[in-house]
């Protein structure tokens, strides 16, 4: 069983800045892809980025283009999100998630962290 775990969260004020990070264990070696979704109260969960861990594509939303930066961790299995510019409706829990392929469908992918909140204040 995989077994995803993130960190980074908190309270930031607009324009500033949060890493999250994530680190996978367990049985992720057919998962090709790491994502980070994120969902607002009352509203459905959405991708946010995604790399592949073969080929390091990469895909963004277009509403964190710019700001957000996914990338790889030195150690094996783990994924950052740099946060950059972060607005008030960046407010979300954080998901990190593993899949087979990238994608920006959350059904796609198997393993689940418990998320990390994401307050960006006015």
């Amino acid at each position: 069983q995989a077994q995803l775990v993130e960190s980074g969260g908190g309270l930031v004020q607009a324009g500033g800045s949060l890493r999250l990070s994530c680190a996978a264990s367990g049985r992720t070696f057919s998962s090709d892809a790491m994502g980070w979704f994120r969902q607002a109260p009352g509203q459905e969960r959405e991708s946010v980025a995604t790399i592949s861990w073969s080929s390091g594509r990469t895909y963004y939303a277009d509403s964190v283009k710019g700001r957000f930066t996914i990338s790889r961790g030195n150690a094996r299995n783990t994924v950052h999100l740099q946060m950059n510019s972060l607005k008030p409706e960046d407010t979300a829990v954080y998901y990190c998630a593993a899949g087979v392929d990238v994608s920006t469908r959350a059904y796609e992918y198997n393993y689940w962290g418990q998320g990390t909140q994401v307050t960006v204040s006015s």
